[in-house]
């Protein structure tokens, strides 16, 4: 059994050839397999994790590239489901000059959507180590209940869980539905990561630190707020430390924060201790850091994720 499940949506991302347009004004897109639980697991297994993948993808073409990327990839997929009823998620995304990014999906229902509380399979979840979720499968039914079945697994047996909140406003009717489907399931994860915007829709707070502590709760052991290319902030109930950055040549922040998690995952799966020691838990948010800032220099976001011995040269560099 993998050490670390995955559990989520898996998708075809659809990138502009060139930087600096809108999805009206792209000559051409790249396929580029995607969606942020799979880029986990990939980019957990880059690193040299025993990680698989618990999803749904439609029975078409799309759906068995996507499988076979993430086979391809070492990512265990037994646990794969495939919908005969709708098809595989897709994705356009539009990058301006930075490589930020704007999204249009095409999930009408996709198959990651239909994707079933009697489809979660209860023995893979409990091999594992760690348990790893976002928050697009919340957004309708079933796959809210799917994912709310594979966390009370998780619960009981004790596996640590990581949460990943992953703000797509466009996919949830409103922001008001989005902040409260995204704390639904806050009180279950031992391990946070959130963006600065999204620490700041969630608690109200323009102060991130602030926000962070307005939201902590007993389960938690670990809380992490990315900043882009000027790092991170780690906050346990004793430490609080922030982490700087690393300035690239960025084409593509598609999948950095991913990256982020998987370097996050892979510091803390070799010594859980190290988030009670506050130089550790810094050099796992430095490795971290450097692996998010690599999947930038990339298009696309599977792609782009580095290996073990890419990010321990680069690490050599700075």
């Amino acid at each position: 059994m993998p050490d670390v499940i995955s559990f989520g949506e898996l998708l075809i991302d659809f990138v502009p050839t060139i930087s600096g347009v809108n999805l009206i004004d792209a000559p051409a897109f790249k396929k580029a397999p995607g969606g942020a639980p799979a880029n986990v697991a990939v980019g957990l297994a880059r690193l040299g994790v025993s990680t698989g993948f618990m999803g749904k993808v439609g029975d078409d073409a799309f759906g068995h590239f996507l499988v076979n990327v993430l086979s391809e990839n070492n990512v265990d997929i037994s646990a794969m489901r495939f919908s005969h009823e709708a098809r595989t998620a897709l994705a356009f995304v539009s990058l301006d000059a930075q490589g930020e990014r704007e999204f249009m999906f095409y999930r009408h229902p996709s198959a990651d959507m239909l994707y079933s509380p009697d489809e979660v399979d209860a023995e893979y979840i409990l091999g594992a180590k760690l348990f790893h979720f976002g928050s697009i499968t919340l957004i309708t039914e079933p796959s809210r209940s799917a994912t709310r079945r594979a966390l009370q697994i998780a619960r009981q047996g004790n596996i640590l869980i990581s949460y990943d909140p992953n703000l797509r406003i466009n996919l949830w009717p409103d922001e008001k539905s989005a902040k409260s489907g995204m704390m639904s399931v806050w009180l279950e994860a031992h391990i946070i990561k959130v963006s600065e915007e999204e620490i700041r829709l969630l608690s109200g707070e323009t102060d991130i630190v602030v926000g962070a502590k307005s939201l902590w709760h007993q389960n938690l052991r670990l809380l992490v707020v990315t900043r882009g290319s000027k790092g991170c902030t780690f906050i346990t109930p004793d430490l609080l430390g922030d982490v700087p950055g690393y300035s690239v040549d960025s084409v593509d922040t598609t999948g950095a924060g991913d990256g982020f998690v998987a370097g996050l995952l892979y510091g803390l799966l070799g010594n859980q201790d190290r988030w009670y020691d506050e130089g550790n838990l810094f050099s796992v948010c430095r490795f971290a850091n450097a692996v998010g800032a690599l999947t930038t220099i990339e298009r696309g976001a599977i792609p782009a994720l580095p290996s073990k011995q890419q990010v321990l040269e680069f690490l050599q560099t700075r």
